[in-house]
């Protein structure tokens, strides 16, 4: 009849996992009229996107700048409103300072140009040149993956060659994933220490660059279009989230542990929460690691929603140290890396071994700089050397990580830089993380990316399970903030079409929503 209105209830969902990709998998279903309840263990929001407190001040303890930023500001114009609301973004110039164990420096910078004016300083001309010949091969990589497979839901060779028939060859090609990241680059550098730079990418996602095919040289490209550090912080990226998550109308409930997926039927319909009650709701959307849900940490009837990962498939963890530090010597920017010995005696140790390498880089987050501008005062870091994911099997011995903390800032001290801390560091190690992300032995990036098709391995938002959804680093399109974002979304459009009844209207968001801790009464509201 022309002007009723339904009385039919809101579908709802319960996403488990206050991370990035849960809360902007939130963000997109509640924007699309869904009563919508986070839930997390933690108590606060963020996931990996978390923070430590340092003396009196807090330090940025996982991500630390944001990337393609186009990613967020669609967010938050899909659910009505503008990321400059919400926060205040610096644009990096100096993207890294990079300090080798001869003494030698150099810095790579926002614009292709400069960075390429002091390669020829640093190396010659000819070093320079070829990196900008680098750059124009990341650029096509990353243009070529970014529509048909970063934005897919489910990527595969077979796919594309349907969808774009022959010219998928070419496509396939020139995404250069039958060569490893190491190989490529010896393509494209002489020069040892550049080879050794760049490399280093791979373990953004927590990779090895010996081992990774050479498609993650996308990294290089993406970073030259832009780098933003975050005005008070990454955490408030998290927490901006949540304010918009909760204008529209979606609850959060925090320090929550959930025991279990319950299926009924063969169908995903709800949790049981660690205190024994029970969430109803229609669609479950799991945004903490798969290994958990594979591992029947959720509960033996969502074990098989998802593949497992092998340990040996794992990604990379780490060993970090926030603290709060008067500094001398080297004249820090906000990224640093201090490199250790070889490469490959590094990976080796970190993938064939799964062993700390004696001879780590390091990398140094100086969170109160920005392009070598001197700190006042003591100044926030956090420093980070990468770690086997073994915290199930073979966890790192108190003494180890004591001789790690030792050794590490000794040679920061052989390369220039003397930490002196004021406050008591705060380390967190593989255990820890495997606590904080329970499956993953520690891994903080899902599986490792190495083989050509691993990263089309990655789980997708759906899972064997009808009605249980996933979101996160671990699943597609991969690790980092604008992926796992874009895994949140990817999530809530699968959702959406499999629920083809549901609201396509995008509300604003408004002030006010809740947070609380009653997941129950949350749930049914």
């Amino acid at each position: 009849m022309a002007g009723a209105t339904s009385s039919r209830p809101r579908p709802s969902v319960c996403v488990v996992g206050a991370g990035i990709g849960g809360l902007v998998g939130a963000i997109e279903l509640a924007a699309r009229g869904w009563d919508v309840t986070v839930l997390d263990a933690a108590a606060s929001v963020g996931g990996k996107m978390r923070r430590e407190r340092c003396g009196e001040r807090w330090v940025d303890a996982g991500p630390t700048v944001l990337t393609l930023r186009t990613v967020l500001d669609d967010v938050f114009s899909r659910a009505g409103t503008q990321l400059a609301q919400h926060l205040t973004l610096e644009p990096m110039h100096t993207l890294a300072r990079h300090v080798w164990p001869d003494g030698s420096q150099l810095d790579l910078f926002d614009d292709p140009h400069a960075s390429a004016r002091a390669i020829a300083a640093f190396a010659d001309d000819a070093e320079a040149q070829r990196f900008l010949q680098f750059l124009a091969h990341a650029r096509q990589i990353w243009q070529t993956v970014e529509g048909p497979f970063v934005h897919a839901q489910r990527p595969t060779p077979a796919g594309i060659l349907a969808t774009h028939g022959l010219a998928a060859l070419p496509m396939l090609l020139r995404i250069d994933s039958r060569r490893t990241m190491w190989q490529a680059l010896g393509h494209y550098f002489r020069d040892p220490r550049l080879q050794q730079l760049f490399g280093r990418y791979a373990t953004y996602t927590g990779c090895s660059p010996f081992q990774a095919p050479a498609t993650l040289n996308l990294v290089a490209w993406v970073e030259t279009q832009g780098v933003w550090r975050v005005q008070g912080g990454m955490h408030k990226v998290a927490l901006a989230l949540q304010a918009v998550l909760q204008g529209l109308g979606g609850r959060v409930v925090l320090d929550t542990p959930v025991a279990q997926v319950r299926v009924t039927h063969g169908r995903a319909s709800g949790v049981t929460l660690a205190s024994g009650e029970q969430v109803p709701a229609d669609v479950v959307l799991f945004a903490g690691d798969a290994a958990a849900l594979a591992g029947g940490l959720l509960g033996d009837a969502a074990r098989g929603a998802v593949k497992p990962v092998a340990p040996r498939e794992r990604s990379l963890s780490a060993v970090t140290w926030c603290l709060e530090a008067e500094t001398a010597g080297v004249n820090l920017v906000h990224h640093n890396v201090f490199f250790g010995g070889p490469s490959h005696a590094e990976f080796s140790a970190l993938f064939g071994r799964q062993q700390l390498p004696a001879a780590p880089t390091v990398y140094v987050c100086a969170q109160d700089r920005d392009d070598g501008a001197t700190a006042a005062g003591p100044e926030r870091l956090l420093v980070l050397v990468n770690a086997p994911a073994t915290a199930d099997s073979a966890p790192l011995a108190a003494e180890e990580l004591v001789a790690c903390q030792d050794r590490t800032f000794k040679y920061l001290q052989q390369l220039g830089l003397r930490v002196t801390p004021t406050a008591v560091p705060v380390q967190t190690s593989p255990v820890e993380f495997a606590a904080r992300f329970p499956g993953t032995g520690g891994a903080l990036y899902g599986a490792a990316t190495h083989r050509w098709t691993a990263t089309l391995d990655r789980p997708a938002a759906r899972t064997a399970i009808p009605g249980l959804y996933l979101a996160g680093g671990s699943a597609h399109p991969g690790a980092g903030v604008p992926m796992a974002a874009l895994s949140g979304r990817l999530a809530a459009e699968a959702i959406a079409a499999d629920q083809p009844s549901t609201h396509r209207s995008l509300p604003a968001a408004t002030p006010g929503g809740t947070s609380t801790r009653s997941a129950t009464a949350a749930a049914t509201r």
